[in-house]
């Protein structure tokens, strides 16, 4: 028989044990609060107050975002509807503030987070090169040097009514100055790099300027070829013949969906489209190419009614812009491009991926970092031999 002392122990012990369990199952319940004040707060609670925050900032920044970059569209189609009705375009049809950043808390760690996915392959020279062969049993004819086609790129370019100063200085802003003509972006100085775009050449053409210009300027590419061939013999005039055939395999091509910007870049991005960027390559038909589009940007101008020759800079600006965004900004008046923020003359995706339009966020210091980057290249090796290349012809 239990003294009463035993008893009274037992009695102690299952009390003190009961209440020890009873502290652990309220802990471990979410949302209890700790039995005593100043207990420490269950760790989820800190992660659910960091998700929380940062889903309330990236709301909050999200929605300035989505209306900041809808009024910079409303302002550029109210822009291109008074340039149509011979308005005056003035301050006010400018979204005059920067972008939005996001400066609120980063999103916190949960231990879950989705594997970053590998980088996006970007389709290179090579890729170009076996699309041509595999699709159109076309392999480019390739310059003996580097000389070779830049004669052939300043005199078509010269004939075609371009300047010296233009060709020089745009081939130094899109190619540091020393680019080759099969020149990739982001592979300019190793080849061990990685390519950024399918971007080529002296202007640096994507592969959906390459599907564009054949689609739309093909006929007259055709007759410059047989206007060549017609004066050659022999084998020159055979491969010129072949490659005038293939040539309008690819104009057929190209011509299979509608006349658009976003019809043509998805065709780009097929095999067959990636081989039509390969035409780049050609000693004949990459100079027409590449004299072509920046030839469409000048006739654009002065089909808007800007007759003014274009300034290497300002000629860039079409090229790196988009033609309506370029004669945006150079019909932009001096005394406003000090005040107009570069956004304006970009889509989101666009600006956020162009560091050099966020860094020089007005209209004047993006021109004015154009020509400082084309004045520091001038006398670099590749640009004085383009440059003797158009003095030569």
């Amino acid at each position: 028989m239990l003294t009463s002392r035993v008893r009274w122990l037992l009695l102690t012990i299952a009390l003190l044990w009961a209440g020890a369990v009873t502290t652990a199952d309220r802990a471990q319940t979410p949302g209890t609060a700790p039995d005593k004040a100043g207990g420490a707060a269950p760790a989820d609670s800190d992660d659910q107050r960091q998700l929380a925050a940062y889903q309330q900032a990236r709301q909050k920044f999200d929605g300035e975002a989505a209306a900041y970059w809808a009024a910079i569209a409303q302002k550029r189609h109210l822009r291109q509807t008074r340039r149509r009705d011979r308005a005056e375009v003035g301050l006010d049809d400018y979204v005059l503030t920067q972008p939005p950043l996001y400066t609120g808390p980063p999103p916190p760690r949960t231990g879950n987070e989705k594997p970053v996915p590998p980088r996006k392959y970007i389709p290179v020279v090579a890729d170009f090169l076996k699309s041509a062969q595999d699709h159109f049993g076309f392999a480019p004819q390739r310059p003996q040097n580097e000389a070779e086609f830049k004669r052939a790129y300043a005199t078509l370019a010269l004939n075609a009514g371009l300047t010296r100063d233009q060709i020089v200085r745009i081939y130094i802003f899109e190619t540091g100055g020393n680019g080759a003509y099969d020149s990739q972006a982001g592979l300019e100085y190793s080849s061990k790099a990685h390519a950024v775009s399918p971007a080529l050449g002296y202007n640096q053409l994507l592969n959906t300027n390459s599907v564009e210009l054949v689609a739309e300027k093909g006929d007259a590419f055709v007759a410059k070829l047989k206007a060549r061939a017609a004066t050659q013999s022999g084998e020159a005039k055979q491969v010129l013949e072949r490659k005038i055939e293939v040539l309008r395999r690819m104009i057929d091509f190209c011509r299979t969906v509608p006349d658009a910007w976003k019809a043509h870049d998805d065709l780009a991005n097929t095999p067959q489209g990636l081989g039509v960027h390969a035409l780049l390559l050609d000693i004949d038909v990459g100079p027409l190419l590449q004299v072509q589009k920046l030839l469409d940007s000048v006739l654009y101008a002065r089909r808007q009614g800007h007759a003014a020759p274009l300034t290497a800079s300002e000629l860039e600006m079409m090229n790196l812009t988009g033609d309506g965004n370029g004669l945006d900004i150079i019909l932009l008046p001096a005394a406003l491009r000090e005040r107009v923020p570069t956004a304006n003359f970009f889509l989101q995706a666009g600006y956020e991926r162009n560091p050099v339009a966020i860094r020089n966020n007005v209209v004047s210091r993006l021109l004015a970092v154009a020509d400082a980057a084309m004045d520091r290249g001038i006398t670099l090796p590749g640009a004085r031999e383009l440059a003797n290349a158009a003095t030569w012809r």
